[in-house]
């Protein structure tokens, strides 16, 4: 079935807002260029609670957020401003440095209401790592959606079962959510050098093997997997691409081919040099632990 079963861990973000990562992982840092997922909800959101992620910066990295119910208001320093929608695809290149906010819609504050939702990180390669930064919505409108025999397959980014997402990538990307009804099966033809499969809600087996809740299968290169929903109804993503050309460091929020380039990151967010979410005036510190980039 797979070349190995990755297991989530929990994070809290603080707030109560919990999320499960599977990536970056011990077993593989990254599968083609996603470096980062975070899998959060469904979450029944209390009318006092407050989910709000405040400014924080980023480098080197492009955030993909992709939401299966509620909403978030997206601000950053280059001035961009999106209400995030369930089955948009928003994209955003950190580049060489940008500032976001991600908080709840004034509609939805004092209110309760559920979020699910992922969140995934793609690295850059070299030779973009310092591009500038940039912010992309791609509407659920135009998203290409495939019916087949029992299955509906959302291709969010990249190209699959003959039709291309419009989201633009730096490198070869795949990025799939796909809804099986119960006991129906989809073959992964075409897959990209580097895939794994994550299942969202439902029994989902890979090869005729259940894949746990909160668990990702990395797939062998050159497999054509078939994934079957159980007795009821099965919802998973696919993801994957090209290899990434090299290692990353990692440190907060920051991803780069260089060490020395983390620490100058976290210099400039230190001095405030990394520009300001318009409107709002709330500084996260850097991290008490010293800067050791994950290796």
């Amino acid at each position: 079935m797979s070349a190995a079963i990755l297991k989530s861990h929990e994070k809290d973000l603080g707030g109560g807002f919990v999320v499960r990562r599977l990536l970056p992982s011990a077993v593989k840092q990254a599968v083609g260029p996603f470096i980062f997922f975070d899998h959060f909800g469904p979450i029944d959101v209390a009318p006092d609670a407050n989910h709000d992620v405040r400014p924080h910066p980023h480098i080197g990295l492009a955030t993909v957020t992709y939401l299966f119910e509620g909403a978030i208001d997206h601000r950053d320093s280059i001035g961009s401003y999106q209400r995030i929608a369930p089955g948009a695809i928003n994209w955003m290149t950190a580049g060489r440095g940008i500032v976001h906010s991600e908080r709840t819609p004034p509609d939805l504050v004092g209110q309760p209401h559920r979020t699910h939702g992922l969140q995934l990180w793609a690295a850059l390669p070299k030779a973009h790592e310092e591009d500038e930064p940039s912010f992309t919505h791609t509407p659920q409108a135009e998203i290409p959606v495939v019916s087949l025999d029992g299955a509906v397959v959302k291709v969010l980014i990249g190209t699959a079962f003959g039709q291309t997402s419009p989201v633009r990538t730096y490198m070869e990307t795949l990025y799939l959510d796909v809804a099986l009804q119960a006991g129906s099966s989809l073959r992964l033809d075409g897959l990209p050098a580097e895939a794994a499969i994550y299942p969202i809600s439902g029994d989902v087996l890979v090869d005729g093997v259940a894949l746990a809740p909160h668990t990702m299968a990395l797939l062998e290169m050159g497999t054509a997997p078939v994934v079957t929903a159980g007795s009821g109804p099965a919802q998973f993503v696919v993801i994957g691409g090209e290899p990434l050309d090299g290692h990353r460091f990692l440190f907060w929020n920051f991803v780069s081919s260089s060490k020395e380039r983390l620490s100058q990151a976290a210099d400039d967010w230190s001095a405030q040099r990394m520009g300001q979410v318009p409107g709002e005036t709330e500084f996260i510190p850097l991290p008490k632990a010293p800067l050791r980039p994950s290796a």
